[in-house]
């Protein structure tokens, strides 16, 4: 498969599809996005992807899936502004964030978007609830996420909050101020209202 200019295929609701859209924006990459349902996957991504799944990125005869490679892959293509740090150890660390968030977030939030009304969805909105006021305190004290610049990480964590009212997942204001204040940055930022889809524009607002 190749294409003469670099094509994201796209899940317009999907975090993970939307994690790379922010990273195109803010390395202001010109880039074709064709918004794919995940159900009607085209022969043209299973050619270039085997699971089929989104995200996937075409850059001429380069084809990548899965979107922490396809995260990384952008930084190096496109360096400035960079969105991993420098130094192997912070390097190592940012990495490590996105893991963890991974496990302990991102397979909550699959669980309630797989199927809202269910038991398992009550379930994983309380934990999920219950995990951000436990760490919301490290929002008070960096400008981004355990960091002073904004990275990949930030990247990672901007798509899960901007969909916690939609999946039903509501805050406690007290506990988690420094958090929201977050929210409010990261939700500002050009690139991440550039990243975002029609459909996750109409995601209700708390």
């Amino acid at each position: 498969m190749r294409r003469s200019s670099m094509t994201l295929f796209s899940d317009p609701t999907c975090q993970y599809s939307h994690r790379v859209r922010i990273v195109l924006a803010e390395k202001g990459v010109t880039v074709e996005i064709e918004d794919t349902d995940p159900k009607s996957v085209t022969a043209e991504i299973l050619e270039a992807n085997p699971y089929g799944t989104l995200p996937t990125l075409v850059d001429r005869d380069l084809a990548l899936y899965e979107s922490k490679v396809i995260m990384e892959y952008l930084d190096e293509r496109f360096p400035h502004p960079p969105l991993l740090p420098v130094y192997p150890v912070a390097r190592a660390e940012s990495r490590l964030w996105i893991y963890r968030i991974e496990r302990d977030w991102c397979g909550l939030l699959d669980l309630i978007r797989a199927n809202p009304e269910g038991k398992k969805a009550d379930e994983a909105r309380k934990e999920f609830r219950e995990s951000l006021v436990t760490v919301a305190s490290i929002f008070d004290e960096m400008p981004y996420f355990m960091s002073e610049e904004f990275s990949l990480v930030d990247c990672t964590v901007a798509p899960i909050l901007w969909r916690l009212p939609h999946l039903g997942v509501e805050l406690p204001p007290k506990q988690t101020r420094g958090l929201q204040d977050y929210q409010y940055r990261m939700f500002n930022r050009d690139a991440f209202q550039a990243s975002l889809s029609e459909a996750e524009r109409e995601m209700p607002r708390s």
